[in-house]
C-alpha cells in the first residue's frame, strides 16, 4: 500500500517535514513523558536486582541438557563442532541438533549414550573439571588484557562485552550481553569480588580482571568481536494458566545438517484466509503474521508450520480504558515485535473499524488531515490473547520493543511521528515529530539510541531514548524504508526502496560506506544470528537476495509469490520466513 505515496514524498516532505523534535501539547502526555524520565533509571535498577536476587547458577554436575542456553552451550557446540559433530554455527541454543551431536559423540567414545553432557562427557571432550571450561576451544592461550583503565559503571565497550562474558561462565551474570557496565554487570563483578577475597569497589580492576582469567580457565576473548546471540534471561518463569484459552505444543527444532550453502525452499503456506503485511519471529518458537484489514487477523504458526491460533483483531475498546467507545471494533494488523523474553507480541493496526472512526488515513496523508489515531495491541504469547490496547498515532507501521523491555516504539505514517510508550504502564508517554513516512525502527543493544528511516526524504533519526533529543544521519539515500542494526552495534542497515539498493552505515563516521542492488524496490530485511548474512525482500520483482555483509555481495536471489512484503529469521533452525501479500507465507533453509 506504501507504493501510492511515494509520487509524493518529495513535494510533501519539502512542504511540511520538521525535523526537530517537537513537544506535544496535550498536558496529560507531557507530563507522563517527564514522569518516565525522571523515574525510568529507577525502574531499571530495580528490574536489575530483582532480576539478581532469582538467579541461580547451574550446577555442572547435572549436566548440559536439551532446552539449556547461554554461553555454556556455545563452548559446548565449538567443541563439537571442532571434533566434527557439529555442523552449524553456534547458537547458543541445546536443542535437537546439539543433543544429536552428543549422542553422535558418545557413541563414537563408548560413552553412556543419553545425549546430556556429563562429567564424562566433559572429560571426552578435552575438558574434565567444569562446563565453564568450554570456552577455549580455538586459541590455547587466552589474550591478555590490554587497557589498564578499570571498567565501572556507564562504560560500553567490546571490553564489557568480554567481563560480562567471564562473569556469565563463572555463575555470576545472567543478563544479556550488552557491552554496557549496567547496575546488573556492578552486582556480578560485587559478588565475584566478594566471593574471590577481594577488594569489593564493583569496579572491574586489574586484580579483579586477572582473578576472572584465572577462574574461567582461558576463555576465549577474542571471539567477542562477533559474539553468539544471548538469550535473554527473564526473572519470571512461565506460569500456568487457570483457565488456558489453548494448548501450544512446540516442536524441537529442525536443523538441516547440510553445510551452509544456498538457500532452499522447504514449505510453503498458503491461504485465502492470510494476506501477511509481515512475519516475525518470537525468539521461543511461534511465527506471528499480521494479515491486514484483507483479512482482520494475526496468525500463529510453530516451527512444524501448522497453525496454532487465528486470533481475531476485534476488541471492545471501553474494555482498555476508553469508555467513550463501547461495542466492538476491529482493527488491521501491520508489524509485530516482542518483548520479555518472547512472552509478549505488541502488534500495531493500520486503522480501526467501527463507530467514531470516520477518518482514517491512507497511504498518501499529513498531519494537516488530522486523520484518526489507532492502536497498538500487546498479545501475550501464552494465551494468545488480547491483554492491552494502547492508543498511538495515526497509520501506526512498524513496531520496536527496547532491549531493556521498558519501552516499545511505534512510526506513524499519517501523523509523521514517533509513540513512544512504556511498557510497564501500558501506556503512551511521548510523541516525538520527524517528518513525512516514518518507516523502520532498530534500537541499540544498552537501549539509548533508536534510529528511525523516515521515508519521505533520505535521512535516519537518531533519537536519544534517555531525553527524546533527536539527531540525523543525512544523505543516506532515496526513500530508506527498514533498518536492522548489526549484533555488534557498529553498523546500520537500511533498504532504500526508492533506490533498489541497501545501504551500510558506519555509525561512529555517521555515513553510508557501501550501498548494493539487491532488486526492484526492496522493503524488509533480517539479519542473521552473527550479522554476516542479511536476507532482503525485492517487493517488485518477487525475490529475496542473501548478501553477504562483509563486503556487501549478493549471494543469492531466490524467487518467490507475488510481492513479498515481511521477512524474519529463526537463529535456531537457520529458516527463513517470507511473507507475500499473495496469500503465501515460504519457508526457506539456509
Amino acid at each position: 500500500m506504501e507504493s501510492l505515496a511515494y509520487l509524493h514524498l518529495a513535494e510533501s516532505y519539502a512542504a511540511s517535514a520538521d525535523p526537530e523534535e517537537e513537544v506535544l501539547t496535550d498536558v496529560e502526555l507531557y507530563f507522563q513523558e517527564l514522569a518516565w524520565i525522571k523515574n525510568h533509571r529507577g525502574v531499571l535498577v530495580l528490574a536489575a536486582c530483582l532480576a539478581m536476587v532469582s538467579l541461580s547458577s547451574q550446577n555442572p554436575a547435572m549436566g548440559l541438557k536439551r532446552g539449556d542456553r547461554g554461553s555454556q552451550v556455545v563452548s559446548l557446540q565449538q567443541r563439537l563442532q571442532a571434533a566434527g559433530y557439529f555442523q552449524q554455527n553456534p547458537t547458543g541454543y541445546f536443542g535437537a541438533v546439539t543433543e544429536a551431536a552428543v549422542i553422535q559423540f558418545q557413541q563414537a567414545n563408548g560413552l553412556k549414550v543419553d545425549g546430556v553432557v556429563g562429567s564424562k562427557t566433559l572429560a571426552a571432550l578435552g575438558s574434565g573439571s567444569g562446563v565453564s571450561e568450554f570456552a577455549n576451544v580455538v586459541n590455547e592461550e587466552q589474550p591478555k588484557v590490554v587497557s589498564k583503565r578499570s571498567l565501572k559503571k556507564g562504560d560500553n565497550s567490546y571490553r564489557v562485552m568480554s567481563l560480562q562474558r567471564k562473569l556469565q561462565a563463572a555463575g555470576y551474570f545472567n543478563a544479556p550481553i550488552s557491552g554496557f557496565f549496567d547496575d546488573a554487570t556492578r552486582t556480578a563483578v560485587i559478588q565475584f569480588q566478594q566471593a574471590k577475597g577481594l577488594t569489593v569497589d564493583g569496579l572491574a580492576g586489574k586484580q579483579t580482571l586477572s582473578a576472572l582469567e584465572s577462574h574461567t580457565d582461558g576463555f576465549n576473548t577474542t571471539s567477542f568481536l562477533a559474539p553468539a546471540p544471548v538469550t535473554k534471561i527473564s526473572d519470571n518463569s512461565p506460569q500456568p494458566t487457570p483457565k488456558p484459552q489453548i494448548q501450544i505444543i512446540q516442536p524441537a527444532a529442525k536443523v538441516s545438517q547440510r553445510p551452509q550453502g544456498r538457500m532452499h525452499l522447504v514449505k510453503t503456506i498458503s491461504s485465502s484466509k492470510i494476506s501477511p503485511k509481515s512475519v516475525v519471529y518470537s525468539g521461543d518458537g511461534l511465527f506471528f503474521a499480521q494479515n491486514m484489514m484483507y483479512n482482520h487477523s494475526i496468525t500463529v504458526y510453530n516451527r512444524d508450520y501448522k497453525l496454532v491460533k487465528v486470533i481475531p483483531d476485534t476488541v471492545d475498546l471501553s474494555k482498555y480504558g476508553y469508555a467513550k467507545k463501547p461495542g466492538k471494533y476491529r482493527g488491521a494488523p501491520v508489524e509485530a515485535s516482542f518483548s520479555h523474553n518472547g512472552k509478549y507480541a505488541w502488534v500495531s493496526n493500520y486503522q480501526m473499524y467501527g463507530t467514531g472512526f470516520n477518518n482514517p488515513g491512507n497511504d498518501k496523508c499529513s498531519p494537516s488531515q488530522k486523520t484518526d489515531n489507532s492502536f497498538l495491541y500487546r498479545i501475550n504469547t501464552d494465551t494468545l490473547n488480547i491483554e492491552q490496547v494502547i492508543q498511538v498515532g495515526s497509520v501506526p507501521k512498524f513496531v520496536a520493543a527496547s532491549p531493556d523491555e521498558q519501552l516499545i516504539l511505534v512510526s506513524n505514517w499519517c501523523s509523521w511521528d514517533l509513540s513512544v510508550v512504556d511498557a510497564n504502564q501500558n501506556q503512551e508517554i511521548k510523541r516525538i515529530k520527524l517528518g513525512a513516512y516514518p518507516r523502520g525502527i532498530a534500537i541499540n543493544s544498552t537501549s539509548e539510541t533508536a534510529y528511525v528511516a523516515v521515508m519521505g526524504s533520505s535521512d535516519i533519526a537518531e533519537v536519544n531514548l534517555r531525553d527524546f533529543s533527536v539527531k540525523w544521519i543525512r544523505n543516506v539515500g532515496n526513500s530508506p524504508r527498514h533498518l536492522n542494526i548489526d549484533p555488534t552495534g557498529k553498523y546500520l542497515y537500511a533498504s532504500l526502496n526508492g533506490e533498489g539498493k541497501i545501504a551500510k552505515i558506519n555509525l561512529q563516521q555517521r555515513k553510508v560506506i557501501e550501498k548494493v542492488i539487491t532488486g526492484q524496490a526492496p522493503r524488509s530485511m533480517v539479519l542473521n544470528e552473527d550479522g554476516q548474512i542479511l536476507y532482503v525482500v525485492n517487493y517488485n520483482e518477487n525475490s529475496v537476495s542473501k548478501v553477504r555483509t562483509s563486503d556487501m555481495k549478493v549471494l543469492q536471489k531466490v524467487n518467490v509469490e507475488s510481492h513479498p512484503i515481511g521477512i524474519t529469521y529463526d537463529p535456531q533452525t537457520r529458516e527463513v520466513w517470507v511473507a507475500c501479500y499473495s496469500g503465501n507465507i515460504m519457508i526457506f533453509q539456509d
